[in-house]
């Protein structure tokens, strides 16, 4: 049976320019745009990793995917793949909070800087483009300026696309490198959009965790990398280390499970008339926790899937500066208004924060625990 759109009308097959398609978010939209849709992916990323498992030639879909390994500052065959496609998803970023401060440099220009021809190339040959920026671009809350009595009013916290002002810690605090740069994105698509017609659609994710997230330190990434939260708890949990919560795990977040965000990307993919000239929250405010709070439940999971004590894993305090470095700094909560989402593509998150931990570390454990070990022992003998 065809597949139809939200109007009832029949979704026609087209060509997907997915660029940092081999990461983690285009890892499972590429796995969902296979399973379930006749579309095309032209998957362009610095190394096909997280895909190969979706590039064996022998696959169904083996004529619907095919992957070019660019580094996007300076091929020229890029403007050749955009021109190609019907439609461009701009996934290209560096997005670790490590980062940030550490290398605010790579940080602008990857985040700002190299989406300008990806910009420039779907204005000019007239294709549409889904951008992903990020929640971080509201920076501080009004809740964090307020006297302590109003901070227990939700509404102080909730992040509207269209409404809510961008608030950023002073230049020196380097950690809104990020957040300024997908910002000037933002507004560098909007304005080809009023200026030059520019079909466009921008997705702000609120902490999507899933398989794949990241990186495991010294087993798959750099013994001295930093990832993400999720990745550094599973780190932790794996080799048994105490989980390191910044100035106390105070901050508070809302996560997403991987599957259903992507649900929310292919109602964006398949409704262009609901989706284009939009910017989207794509998270669940119901799942909120504090990154303290985060790190113990996913302590009292993964003792459950690992079969192991609980009480052989703990949290330890470490000051912001000495985790991430000089000139770090943080939002203090990051709660997605979803009216826009909801009234345009009528989508609701499904998965509980409970069930979202168990399915990402049962993957975590089963991925990683044999290659700690090993490691581990190694480094006893």
């Amino acid at each position: 049976m065809d597949r139809v759109n939200l109007d009832g009308k029949p979704i026609q097959p087209i060509s997907i320019c997915m660029i940092g398609g081999g990461g983690f978010i285009g890892s499972h939209l590429c796995e969902k745009l296979m399973s379930e849709t006749s579309h095309k992916a032209i998957v362009v990323d610095v190394s096909s990793d997280k895909i190969k498992n979706l590039l064996d030639k022998s696959l169904p879909w083996a004529n619907r995917i095919e992957f070019h390994q660019m580094n996007i500052k300076n091929d020229s065959r890029l403007e050749t793949l955009v021109k190609a496609a019907d439609l461009t998803i701009n996934l290209a970023a560096i997005c670790t909070p490590a980062d940030y401060n550490t290398r605010p440099l790579d940080t602008i220009f990857s985040n700002f800087v190299d989406a300008i021809p990806v910009i420039k190339f779907c204005t000019e040959n007239k294709k549409r483009l889904i951008h992903f920026s990020t929640c971080e671009v509201f920076g501080k809350t009004i809740g964090s300026f307020l006297p302590e009595e109003y901070r227990k009013d939700p509404k102080y916290y909730m992040l509207t696309e269209d409404v809510t002002p961008c608030i950023f810690g002073p230049v020196e605090k380097q950690r809104w490198s990020y957040a300024c740069a997908k910002q000037m994105t933002d507004r560098l698509i909007y304005a080809e959009y009023a200026e030059n017609g520019l079909k466009f659609t921008i997705v702000r994710p609120y902490n999507w965790i899933g398989p794949r997230m990241d990186f495991i330190p010294g087993v798959d990434g750099p013994s001295d990398g930093v990832p993400r939260v999720l990745a550094c708890f599973s780190n932790n949990l794996l080799r048994g280390e105490p989980l390191k919560l910044v100035d106390g795990g105070q901050s508070k977040r809302t996560v997403l499970y991987i599957k259903d965000a992507i649900e929310a990307v292919l109602l964006m993919i398949d409704n262009p008339d609901r989706a284009n000239g939009h910017i989207f929250n794509v998270g669940n405010p119901d799942n909120e926790v504090s990154v303290k709070e985060l790190a113990e439940l996913m302590i009292k999971v993964y003792a459950k899937v690992a079969d192991i004590p609980a009480s052989s894993l703990s949290t330890l305090n470490v000051r912001s500066e000495d985790f991430y470095g000089k000139g770090y700094d943080d939002s203090d909560r990051r709660i997605p208004d979803m009216t826009i989402i909801t009234r345009q593509l009528g989508w609701k998150p499904k998965t509980s924060l409970d069930d979202l931990l168990d399915s990402t570390l049962r993957y975590q454990h089963q991925t990683y625990s044999h290659a700690i070990k090993k490691e581990l022992s190694k480094a006893s003998t």
